[in-house]
């Protein structure tokens, strides 16, 4: 219910907005607040889906999605724990954190039953790109560039992971991680470089043309290793072009950016995929 502020006689009264209600425990520590990481996590799944679809690779993608989701809680723990603090929310994400690792397990262990290759080189692979991602988190620096990527491009590697798991190739299956990897290199710099005009600060655009050089590298090797790529190196190529020509009007509203990377990250997966499925 509004109540009405002090005033003086023969005023108008002025109406007071009821307090706003405090996030639950719960919802602060369970519900990611990335919201650019669930583009950069369905990516690598949809894509092995729709090259190397499986009941393995199911299960790996939705292993994914629970690991992006797990890592809000774990966050919180590993924070609390390197301050040496306890506190409710600690031991609300640790339950959390528990129940999540628990169906992460369970679907990791039904895709090794039912896969039919070997997938854990990538999964071994990207273990100390992710490990670099906590070990930024646990420190609450987890929105600096070198987490951002390592984390990115690691989860990146579920879609050779889903590949192997269907029996695929070790070329098309890093061919793919490697077609993933070079969009993350081009679009995370980019939109952090965004954010950063949105808020009047200073971008070093000699680091944004290595990140574009960098994704041209790793989206030219994905090709050498396996042509039937071309199709997504040439996506990839495609979002430099459009990032490069958008940078040079007004910078959009954050929505906006999130928004149109979500678009171009779903572009990269669809055309990489026809490009690979194509007879």
């Amino acid at each position: 219910m509004t109540t009405l502020e002090q005033r003086a006689p023969g005023s108008e009264p002025a109406r007071v907005r009821p307090a706003a209600r405090p996030r639950s425990a719960l919802r602060t520590v369970a519900v990611p607040t990335e919201h650019g990481g669930w583009g950069l996590t369905l990516e690598p799944a949809l894509l092995g889906l729709f090259v190397a679809s499986s009941s393995a690779g199911a299960c790996l993608a939705a292993a994914a999605l629970v690991g992006f989701v797990a890592r809000t809680p774990i966050k919180v723990v590993l924070v609390d724990l390197s301050r040496r603090r306890r506190l409710e929310r600690t031991s609300v994400a640790a339950r959390v954190a528990a129940v999540e690792l628990a169906v992460l397990a369970t679907l990791v262990v039904s895709a090794v039953v039912l896969a039919e290759g070997a997938f854990w080189v990538p999964a071994l692979v990207a273990a100390p790109l992710v490990g670099v991602e906590l070990w930024f988190d646990m420190r609450s620096r987890s929105r600096r560039l070198v987490p951002e990527l390592a984390g990115a491009i690691g989860v990146s590697a579920v879609v050779a992971m889903i590949v192997l798991a269907d029996g695929g190739s070790s070329a098309l299956a890093f061919g793919l991680w490697l077609v993933l990897a070079a969009r993350v290199l081009t679009s995370v710099p980019f939109v952090r470089a965004q954010v950063a005009l949105l808020h009047d600060r200073a971008v070093d655009a000699r680091a944004l043309i290595v990140a574009d050089l960098s994704a041209v590298a790793a989206a030219a090797l994905a090709v050498a290793i396996d042509p039937q790529l071309t199709a997504g190196a040439l996506a990839v190529a495609g979002v430099i072009v459009f990032q490069r020509v958008s940078a040079r009007r007004p910078v959009p509203r954050a929505a906006v950016l999130g928004a149109r990377q979500t678009v171009l990250g779903a572009t990269v997966v669809v055309v990489t995929a026809l490009g690979v499925l194509a007879p």
